[in-house]
């Protein structure tokens, strides 16, 4: 007979959530309020919340200083990951990736498939860790915002999913860092 593993606690993360759109503002984001408004009912608290043009310099310093606020857990990008000329955001963010995390566009492309069948295509959904810090790459539809945080995120950044979540790897997340430190030469 096993026995039930004990109850974890909830443990509340700090997201900031990034529009990139040459268009849109606050007051008509849907696809950041769809995040932010799904992040507060999940539990989180929204760090910061910003929106940039489609620009590589614009992006990456905004997600730069986001990574290197110790007070943000986690990065929440939405817009820029298709084909087209001004869908830069992937270029602007994954060189900053000091791992990726490859199996986060599979899994999303996998749920979107069968909501939007190969259409999904058309995305280049990203994700990997920096500085300590997730950093989730979205497409601009808050249909896609639902899709990523409602199959995976909601999960994924929830400490008391089982068998794992990305919450209880966070300390350990810059161990490299730490490690290289300690090493004498």
């Amino acid at each position: 007979m096993t026995s039930e593993p004990t109850p974890r606690a909830f443990i509340p993360l700090s997201i900031a959530v990034l529009t990139v759109s040459d268009t849109r503002v606050l007051a008509d984001d849907r696809s950041g309020d769809t995040l932010a408004a799904r992040l507060s009912q999940a539990g989180h608290r929204l760090a910061d919340r910003d929106i940039v043009p489609d620009e590589i310099v614009a992006i990456r310093e905004k997600v730069e200083g986001w990574i290197h606020d110790p007070s943000i857990d986690v990065i929440i990008t939405t817009g820029g990951t298709g084909f087209t000329g001004r869908d830069v955001t992937p270029e602007a963010i994954e060189p900053l990736f000091e791992k990726r995390m490859d199996g986060f566009s599979a899994v999303f492309h996998r749920i979107s498939y069968d909501k939007i069948g190969t259409s999904t295509l058309q995305s280049r959904a990203t994700a990997g860790v920096a500085g300590a810090t997730y950093i989730f790459v979205l497409p601009g539809s808050p249909g896609a915002c639902k899709d990523a945080w409602d199959g995976i995120l909601v999960q994924q950044l929830d400490y008391r999913h089982r068998p794992c979540n990305f919450v209880e790897i966070m300390p350990r997340l810059d161990e490299h860092l730490r490690r290289g430190a300690s090493v004498v030469l």
